[in-house]
């Protein structure tokens, strides 16, 4: 037979395979199926782990696999109705409502169906991932004294050094805490600066995640318009004297979704701004390390020109290395950083020493900084692999911004000139669906914005596909996706 590479083909010709076994049957050993199958005994365990996980099969180490016996009996259902009484008993007494739509980031966390191409993903590719250089310095990580003990709150010394470096300034390691993720430090940075009901300025467009995170801490994010040089000054001035907003969280390098890098007259000026407000900026510093190879030099972070502790930092490795290796810089000065402290123990004690230790491992080896240049190019290439093939295809799509930096390109549709239909959020919601028919999965852009969007648009990334090739084919498919939802553009599902 083949070699099978894929866990899931091998999961699932297993699972069609289990009716010839009996409830309680012995499956083949893991020896008999790498020779059948001529796969790794690793790809055998994870698609065992796959069946186990669905039911299918129970594993019991020194024994074997065995076919799963089925349920005898049914638990009885339960009458969850009081829950929607207890959730919203309170609701009447809250400023802002605190439940939870999440719908924005899971569209760029959902993996495609097969033979869909992930033009929305928000993570790169495993051909683009350090796989080999994390995995061998996880290895050696656990090798380190002490590395599954306990470690300090505000996180390992060497690793908060490294990341104060990286931001330059006056930061030290000492305002540096360690945190799992840019989704965490931001929830722990807006905790700390904002009372639930209070006001947080955002820039708009803007990532759904943030919109998410702020609405469910009970927030209520105001837009501040953000155009090529990135958040305008004088909105920003008016916003904070209109609402007394004492927070503004943004993107300052590539931004997301626009792609945007604040302009370098404006960067003094925002802080200015902020701190004549008596305002902190939440500065989320994302994607520093998906720098593109044409950038040129990148300016230092906000937080390097900040000595007088306006400025919350969060910056992480995830987007350069893994969704899974959620290790990540909460930075600040003053006393905000005792309470940053004290939320983040609260909430998680800390982050795991073996993670910890497995990034002071890559970022202090000679494959980090190889990786990052492999990176750097492969993101201009296939930048530009998109952008010519969009030019090519689909002319319609107009592209305000070509970013320097990032994963993904920001398309305004057509608003009706030229002989097509008006696209609205409908129309939005009608290309994607009909992309979806034709094997691409887009990020459609209403969820970028907390109030009402200007025009309607598409965020579509191209560093989660494998390769050059699938950018073209997954633009092709795009063209007849677009027509459809021009003759269609009331259709949304």
């Amino acid at each position: 037979m083949q070699q099978r590479s894929s866990v899931g083909e091998l999961a699932e010709q297993l699972r069609l395979e289990l009716d010839r076994y009996s409830p309680g049957g012995k499956l083949p050993s893991s020896r008999a199926l790498v020779e059948r199958f001529r796969v790794s005994p690793v790809t055998v365990s994870r698609a065992l782990a796959q069946l186990a996980a669905e039911g299918l099969v129970v594993t019991r180490p020194g024994a074997g696999a065995f076919r799963a016996r089925p349920h005898t009996a049914e638990s009885p259902a339960g009458d969850t109705s009081w829950q929607e009484v207890a959730l919203s008993a309170d609701g009447a007494a809250d400023l802002v409502p605190r439940t939870v739509d999440a719908s924005g980031v899971t569209v760029s966390l959902a993996v495609p169906p097969p033979g869909v191409l992930e033009f929305n993903g928000g993570y790169l590719h495993p051909s683009l991932q350090p796989e080999r250089a994390m995995a061998a310095a996880l290895a050696r990580a656990g090798r380190r004294p002490g590395a599954w003990g306990r470690p300090p709150l505000e996180g390992l010394p060497e690793l908060r050094e490294w990341f104060a470096r990286g931001i330059g300034g006056a930061v030290t390691a000492a305002e540096v805490l360690i945190a799992a993720g840019g989704q965490s430090a931001l929830t722990t940075a807006l905790r700390a600066v904002a009372p639930p009901g209070a006001p947080v300025l955002v820039e708009s467009p803007t990532y759904p995640g943030m919109l998410a995170l702020a609405r469910a801490a009970g927030l209520r994010p105001v837009p501040v318009p953000v155009d090529p040089d990135g958040v305008r000054p004088d909105l920003l001035a008016d916003a904070f004297h209109a609402t007394g907003a004492r927070v503004f969280v943004c993107q300052p390098l590539f931004q997301n979704p626009t792609g945007a890098v604040l302009a370098p007259a404006r960067r003094a000026e925002v802080l200015r701004i902020a701190r004549q407000a008596g305002a902190f900026v939440v500065e989320d510093d994302f994607v520093r390390r998906l720098v593109h190879a044409d950038a040129g030099p990148l300016p230092r972070p906000l937080a390097a020109d900040d000595p007088d502790g306006v400025v919350v930092h969060v910056g992480s490795l995830t987007k350069a290395t893994s969704p899974s290796f959620r290790v990540c810089a909460l930075a600040a000065h003053g006393p905000v950083l005792e309470r940053l402290r004290a939320i983040q123990v609260v909430d998680s004690f800390f982050v795991p020493r073996p993670l910890q230790e497995a990034a002071l491992e890559l970022v202090g080896s000679p494959a980090w900084p190889r990786h990052l240049r492999a990176l750097s190019a492969a993101l201009k290439t296939r930048r530009d692999a998109m952008t010519g093939a969009l030019a090519r295809h689909l002319p319609e799509l107009v592209l305000p911004h070509i970013p320097s930096g990032g994963y993904h390109l920001w398309l305004r549709l057509p608003d009706g000139t030229g002989g097509t239909q008006a696209f609205g959020s409908g129309g939005e919601a009608a290309l994607a669906a009909a992309a979806l028919r034709a094997g691409v999965a887009l990020t459609p852009g209403r969820p970028y914005f907390s109030a009402e969007p200007p025009a309607a648009h598409v965020r579509l990334s191209f560093a989660a596909v494998a390769g050059t090739g699938e950018i073209v084919e997954g633009v092709r498919r795009l063209r007849t996706a677009y027509d459809e939802a021009v003759r269609n553009p009331d259709e949304a599902g």
